[in-house]
C-alpha cells in the first residue's frame, strides 16, 4: 500500500487457461506471489481462467492465498466442457455456474477504490445470430453501463474479456464505444480513462478517442490452431492436456503490476518478459506462412500513458 493516496496499484493476469496449460498452477502462484512482494492494493483476473469442477479446486486456493481484495471478470472459456462448446453454441456449464464456483457475485458489476470507479463489463453475451464463442454485450447490460457511469462522478477504468480495440473484437463494439464517447463528451473531459482487456493473447496498446485500450497478453500462451502443430513438451503431457500441442507456449507466467498515478494522469503498465516454448510459427517447416505476427509477443511490455 503506498503512503500517497492519488497513487495505487493493482495486480492483473489474464487468460491463465487452466483447463489448457500443463503448469497453470505455477504460474498462477507466481503471480500471486509477486502482487503480495508488490503489496498491490488489489488483484484482478481478466477471464479464461479455469472451469467449475472439482479439480481445479486447488489451483483456486492458489488464487485465494492473496489477502486483499480480489476479481474476477468472465472469460468465454470459463464455461467450457472439454475445451469446446456444444454443438449448438451454447456453453457446457452457465456463467452462474462458474461464478458460484469462483466466488464471483455477479456477471457485470462496479466498484470503487482510492477515488476510481472500476467497471466489470460480460462480453459472453448472446448475440442474435450466435457464430462460434459469443462476444456480445446485450442491451440489458448496455442501460445498466449507462446507468452506472450516469451515477458516479469519479473517473473511470473498464474491464471486459473481450478486446474492444480491434474490428475482430465484440460484434457490437461500435455500440460500446458510442456510450464511452458519449459520456466522455458529456462531462467535457476523459471520464472513462481506460479499458482493459484479454481474450486475444496478445501484446499491445493503443489509444482511441482520449481512452487507453489496454490488451493484456495471456499468462500462458498463444494459441496457433491446427496448421501449426508442434508437440514443445513430453510425450506424457501432450496426452494429459491434448490442446497444448496447437499453442505456442511463453516459458514463464505474463503478468502486470499497474499503476495509476490520478495527481500526475498516468497509468504505468510494469509487465513481464519471457521467450517462446519451441520454434515459433514461422520457423516450422510445411506449415502456411500466413499468421497475423502483429503484437504476437511472448511478453507484456512496459508502458506509461497519459490521461
Amino acid at each position: 500500500m503506498r503512503n500517497n493516496s492519488s497513487v495505487f496499484q493493482f495486480g492483473l493476469i489474464s487468460d491463465i487457461h487452466k483447463d489448457v496449460i500443463h503448469d497453470a498452477d505455477g504460474r498462477l502462484r507466481t503471480f500471486i506471489q509477486s502482487a503480495q512482494t508488490n503489496q498491490v492494493d488489489f488483484i484482478l483476473q481478466m477471464g479464461d481462467f479455469c472451469i467449475p469442477i472439482p479439480e481445479n479446486l486447488p489451483f483456486l486456493d492458489i488464487w485465494y492465498q492473496f489477502e486483499g481484495p480480489k476479481y474476477h471478470v468472465l472469460g468465454n472459456h470459463d464455461m467450457d466442457g472439454d475445451g469446446h462448446q456444444k454443438p449448438d453454441g451454447a456453453y457446457a456449464f452457465t456463467p452462474e455456474e462458474t461464478m458460484t464456483f469462483w466466488g464471483m457475485p455477479t456477471r457485470y458489476y462496479a466498484f470503487d477504490h482510492a477515488g476510481v470507479h472500476f467497471i466489470i463489463l460480460d462480453g459472453n453475451d448472446k448475440p442474435v445470430d450466435p457464430s462460434g464463442y459469443y462476444e456480445y454485450i446485450a442491451p440489458d447490460q448496455i442501460d445498466w453501463l449507462k446507468s452506472d457511469l450516469t451515477n458516479t462522478d469519479l473517473p473511470v477504468i473498464i474491464f471486459c474479456h473481450q478486446n474492444l480495440a480491434r474490428q475482430d473484437g465484440l460484434v457490437n463494439q461500435p455500440e460500446v464505444h458510442a456510450v464511452f464517447d458519449g459520456f466522455n463528451k458529456q462531462v467535457g473531459k476523459s471520464k472513462i480513462i481506460a479499458c482493459f482487456t484479454g481474450h486475444d493473447h496478445r501484446d499491445y496498446v493503443r489509444q482511441l478517442d482520449g481512452i487507453i485500450y489496454a490488451q493484456i497478453n495471456s499468462a500462458s500462451y498463444h494459441w496457433l490452431g491446427g496448421d501449426y502443430i508442434c508437440q514443445r513438451y513430453s510425450q506424457k503431457i501432450d496426452v494429459q492436456y491434448p490442446y497444448i500441442k496447437y499453442t505456442l507456449p511463453y516459458r514463464n507466467a505474463l503478468y502486470a503490476i499497474v499503476t495509476v498515478n490520478m495527481a500526475e494522469r498516468f497509468i504505468k503498465i510494469e509487465g513481464i518478459e519471457s521467450e517462446f516454448v519451441g520454434p515459433p510459427p514461422w520457423e516450422l517447416d510445411d506449415t502456411p506462412k500466413n499468421l497475423d505476427t502483429e503484437s504476437l509477443n511472448p511478453a507484456i511490455s512496459g508502458w506509461q500513458l497519459s490521461f
